[in-house]
């Protein structure tokens, strides 16, 4: 499975938020929002204080997609 960002960045803009100021109100560093511009992994601890700046749950911020192998056909 792979994990897309896109709700947060969404939201971001729903909210009128800039990334560095989510990442202020988060107390997380540059290079995690770095990672998470690049769908990659970061841990649930990173995914709760952004939850908690943002007022909002972890499927508000996070999808996660099937890789292609991994679909079942029915």
């Amino acid at each position: 499975m792979a994990v897309s960002y896109n709700k947060l960045w969404k939201l971001l803009i729903d909210k009128n938020m800039k990334k560095k100021e989510l990442g202020e109100a988060a107390g997380i560093s540059n290079s995690l929002i770095a990672k998470l511009g690049k769908n990659e992994n970061v841990t649930v601890e990173v995914l709760v204080r952004i939850c908690t700046a943002l007022d909002c749950q972890i499927d508000d911020i996070v999808e996660l997609i099937p890789d292609s192998e991994q679909v079942v056909k029915g």
